[in-house]
């Protein structure tokens, strides 16, 4: 069965009267790619700042393996070492080339010699097929090699589970599909990951789970096949057949 890496019980958020996001639960088992789908502004990328504690939850509980991490007393930078973050701007430091944006938390952070550190760093730019491009700047790459490079950097700390905040949502849409390939690789190596995005394509070819959000509440939560194919729920229905006009073409062939 199954090991659980990241359970949420009953979280909610809000900001004075404006509730983001209600009463959330959800089991990450390892392994697990989840997909979190849903309109902008309805709490997902709140959840993931939650999840990483760069944002405080105002009830509920997160636990991190056996950990609750949403704990009083716990040591919130150690937890992120644990949980990688990939947003939807880079957030690379200019002034560095690609090598030393990934090997920068394992030297500060981890305390790691430099030949070690840059030895790993190289490793995992060759994971997202930027081996070659280690010496150039940010200035210097794309934007999907920026993206890249993020993921390189976050992965480098070894986390437990991995969170994309709409990761390709900055990019041109030519540059989409390189950084897709790489989560889709990390998937199949069996990395856990949490991921927020609008591309339906990678959420029903990758997920294990989709969990369709809306309105700060899970409206459902199922396999692709099950969302996609044979939705419960009328406004699960409504929301993907705007996104991807996939019960329209389904329509015109019956």
């Amino acid at each position: 069965m199954a090991k659980p890496i990241l359970m949420i019980k009953n979280l909610s958020k809000k900001y004075g009267e404006n509730v983001v996001f209600h009463d959330i639960s959800l089991t990450v088992n390892e392994g697990d790619t989840i997909v979190i789908i849903g309109p902008s502004g309805t709490g997902k990328s709140t959840l993931l700042r939650c999840i990483n504690l760069l944002t405080y939850a105002d009830e509920g509980q997160i636990w991190l393996d056996d950990l609750e991490i949403t704990a009083k007393n716990c040591d919130e930078d150690r937890v992120r070492q644990h949980i990688g973050m990939v947003f939807q701007n880079f957030l690379l430091f200019n002034h560095l080339t690609a090598l030393d944006n990934v090997m920068l938390g394992l030297t500060k952070v981890r305390r790691m010699k430099p030949d070690a550190a840059r030895e790993k760093a190289m490793y995992e730019l060759n994971r997202v097929g930027l081996v070659d491009r280690a010496g150039h700047y940010p200035g210097q790459l794309s934007g999907g090699q920026q993206q890249r490079v993020a993921i390189a950097r976050a992965l480098a700390m070894d986390p437990r589970i991995m969170l994309f905040d709409e990761p390709t949502s900055a990019l041109d849409p030519e540059l989409i599909g390189e950084v897709l390939e790489v989560m889709r690789k990390l998937a199949l190596e069996g990395m856990t990951m949490l991921v927020v995005t609008h591309e339906m394509g990678f959420a029903r070819e990758v997920a294990d789970r989709i969990v369709f959000l809306e309105k700060g509440s899970i409206v459902e939560e199922g396999s692709p096949n099950d969302l996609f194919y044979h939705p419960k729920n009328e406004r699960t229905r409504e929301f993907l057949w705007k996104i991807t006009e996939l019960y329209g073409k389904k329509e015109e062939g019956e």
